[in-house]
């Protein structure tokens, strides 16, 4: 199966999870519940990302797509880490993952990233917001 194929697959699958899964319920003394749902991921595509700034709420996560060949070759450098953490991409031999950002905490950093094959790097800015 084609690369791009698989990771479109992957990615499509991802967010159905997201969507459709994980949720925890709660029951307080009164008897109420609550429950919590994952949220989709903000998908980005790595060439439109430099000078940007992406608004991710807490619970979710950002994905970053459009390396097809050196997405396991990112790390980042993020000014607060308490605000968000960085995930790097990778093949485990039966997917591909795509690097992303996790967002801690509400708040903004600055990101740059850094691809070491290619001596690319992107600069650009997250934002946690609440969970909608």
């Amino acid at each position: 199966m084609n690369r791009s194929i698989l990771r479109a697959a992957s990615g499509i699958a991802l967010a159905a999870a997201a969507l459709l899964s994980i949720s925890a319920c709660s029951s307080d003394s009164s008897g109420s519940s609550s429950s919590a749902e994952a949220l989709p991921p903000v998908i980005v595509e790595i060439d439109s990302l430099d000078g940007t700034t992406v608004e991710v709420p807490m619970g979710g996560a950002i994905d970053i797509t459009g390396d097809d060949e050196t997405f396991t070759d990112w790390s980042a450098d993020i000014s607060d880490p308490a605000i968000a953490e960085f995930t790097p991409g990778k093949d485990d031999g039966s997917a591909q993952f795509n690097p992303g950002i996790t967002p801690l905490k509400e708040g903004t950093t600055d990101v740059t990233m850094s691809n070491s094959t290619t001596d690319d790097t992107v600069d650009f800015t997250v934002t946690v917001t609440p969970k909608k």
